[in-house]
């Protein structure tokens, strides 16, 4: 996924307010070639475009599950994973089912954020059935902004939510659990602000924060950081590095990535396809039979909208 570019974002970068992750991890990018067994979390990987069928082999001896996405990711004019669900199916990836939501400034009001939020929602969910993804599958928003979300944005995703449930499917967001600081000693993260905003809606949380630390940088291993070692911890998914490298956040680590910036899987000796390191609690996040991403939801439901900084 690419992000768009922030000032607030970047001035914030190193105010934010974070806790090393209670293990220790291997800064080395390679690891045995065999897919992860009996761990408390599960490797992922997402990119913008589909690696190619020869690839899914190579992938899948490291990752145990894969984005995948409904419409064109951001940035992107098609859909190359378009037909690709089966191929994935035959290397027995789970699913990170992803649906690229609007910006910020394409929606004008209440009503027309609402209304969006709804035929994008019925979109989602065609397209998510077209591709032979079961019913109560959960299908995550990319939200590529972040900080606190206005009032259009949240009425677009509370129509969003709704939507879906309506189609049979279930609702997750992929949104920023990066701490920013709005002054006075007051910060706020994208997944609080949604959260409190959705109420008692069932979402499921997929968070990226590559801020070294958390984050562990570009690093592979056969036991990757839970998705509340983010920092968030009702997160279901976490996505801990990006490609290329955001200097901004993740210079601590800059030593685990590759020379140009990226992320490479261990077999990929080419380096064709450069990826979005992910963990998540369960191997197919997007599952509809697997619900202890939903149990996480239970956990703590009147979290805050904004944490009040120590000091």
């Amino acid at each position: 996924m690419r992000r768009a570019s922030f000032v607030t974002f970047l001035l914030s970068a190193f105010a934010a307010v974070s806790v090393l992750p209670p293990f220790l991890i291997s800064r080395s990018t390679q690891r045995e070639d065999t897919p992860q067994t009996r761990t408390s979390a599960y490797l992922g990987f997402d990119l913008n475009n589909y690696p190619g069928d020869a690839a899914l082999s190579i992938l899948r001896k490291t990752f145990s599950f894969g984005g995948f996405w409904l419409n064109p990711p951001p940035g992107a004019k098609e859909n190359t994973w378009v037909g690709k669900r089966p191929v994935m199916l035959h290397q027995k990836f789970g699913f990170l089912i992803l649906y690229n939501g609007p910006l910020i400034r394409e929606l004008k009001s209440g009503a027309q954020a609402t209304g969006r939020g709804a035929v994008d929602a019925v979109k989602a969910a065609a397209a998510a059935k077209k591709e032979g993804f079961p019913a109560h599958s959960v299908i995550f928003l990319d939200i590529e902004e972040g900080g606190r979300l206005p009032a259009n944005y949240h009425a677009y995703l509370r129509a969003w939510v709704d939507g879906l449930l309506r189609a049979n499917y279930r609702a997750g967001v992929y949104c920023s659990g990066i701490p920013l600081d709005e002054g006075q000693g007051v910060t706020i993260i994208t997944a609080d602000d949604i959260r409190k905003n959705l109420g008692k809606r069932d979402v499921t949380y997929f968070v990226y924060n590559d801020a070294c630390p958390p984050a562990p940088g570009c690093v592979v291993s056969h036991h990757p950081p839970p998705p509340s070692a983010s920092g968030i911890p009702y997160a279901a998914v976490w996505q801990f590095a990006q490609s290329p490298r955001r200097k901004e956040f993740a210079a601590r680590c800059a030593a685990t990535y590759n020379a140009d910036g990226n992320c490479y899987a261990p077999g990929d000796t080419k380096h064709a396809w450069f990826l979005d390191l992910n963990s998540a609690t369960t191997p197919d996040p997007s599952s509809p039979h697997d619900r202890k991403a939903s149990v996480l939801l239970t956990l703590s439901r009147e979290g805050p909208a904004s944490r009040q900084r120590q000091g």
